[in-house]
């Protein structure tokens, strides 16, 4: 199986401090981690539009900015029976090993909207201070979910310098 994702790190400052929303996935038959919002595109969806929908399902906020939203170029109109989009994402994630293969695109966005108690498999999203959020990944990498340890990893080192 090859899966691929579009994941969100929303983001907002309050009184100068940078927060973002995780949640907690609430599979059935899967562990409780801290997971960013997102998931699988589905056949020929957009990496924006499964971003928008996911963010939507999963937590109730409305997607207002992506970051490199600019940046889109599709070949829309020029065959209709192929269309292609390029756009640049905030980082880009491939499993290098593991139960699955995937690769997925995080992006950097702004949303609006109140967070849901629970979502699609999800629960508790909320707002986190990226300071508490690395603290959480000092104190215990593992409470992360598989696919987004890597990604939330590269948010912390760049976070400061990414500055939309």
């Amino acid at each position: 199986m090859f899966l691929v994702n579009s994941r969100a790190l929303i983001e907002r400052t309050i009184n100068g401090s940078i927060e973002i929303v995780v949640q907690t996935r609430n599979k059935p038959d899967g562990p409780q981690r801290i997971e960013l919002p997102g998931g699988r595109i589905e056949p020929f969806e957009s990496l924006f539009k499964a971003l928008i929908r996911e963010v939507k399902e999963e937590t109730g906020l409305d997607v207002t900015e992506i970051e490199g939203e600019a940046t889109r170029i599709d070949t829309v109109g020029i065959d209709p029976n192929f269309e292609v989009e390029c756009l640049r994402p905030f980082a880009v994630y491939q499993t290098i090993k593991g139960p699955f293969d995937s690769v997925g695109a995080y992006f950097r966005c702004k949303a609006s909207g109140e967070l849901l108690k629970s979502g699609d498999e999800t629960k508790n999203p909320r707002w986190v201070n990226v300071d508490e959020l690395r603290r959480l990944m000092n104190d215990d990498p593992l409470q992360f979910s598989d696919v987004d340890r890597a990604g939330i990893m590269y948010y912390l080192k760049y976070v400061n310098q990414y500055r939309p």
